[in-house]
């Protein structure tokens, strides 16, 4: 968050084709990590990944795909470009503090992975 609470401003995507773009996916279970980079992948994104936001470089990314089990939403939230943040579906408080720190789109797992593709393009949208 930025002073007084504010989110901080989005970096302007850059001129790349529509429907293309660098996403961030982190993920320790290896199994749904692949699968979101070959579901975005297959959908012509240049997909990276990392087991956590400390072990990679952001620089150039434009979109973070990131279980919310890893990952403080504070963290991904002050990164300034839009976040996808998943979480187990019965796990209310992760949802509840992914919302309230301002991640853009807070889903369940099954709900992720099974539109992947349409929750990316809604946020690259925007």
């Amino acid at each position: 968050m930025g002073a007084a609470g504010e989110r901080p401003r989005r970096v302007p995507r850059a001129a790349l084709a529509l429907g293309v773009a660098r996403v961030l996916s982190i993920s320790t279970d290896l199994m749904l990590g692949s699968k979101v980079q070959e579901t975005l992948s297959a959908a012509g994104h240049d997909v990276s990944t990392a087991p956590a936001l400390e072990e990679t470089s952001w620089d150039g990314v434009e979109l973070i795909v990131a279980d919310l089990d890893v990952e403080n939403p504070e963290a991904l939230v002050g990164l300034g470009m839009p976040v996808l943040g998943y979480y187990s579906h019965v796990d209310v408080e992760t949802r509840e503090a992914a919302e309230a720190a301002g991640v853009d789109l807070v889903v369940p797992r099954s709900r992720m992975a099974r539109e992947l593709p349409n929750l990316v393009e809604k946020l690259l949208a925007q």
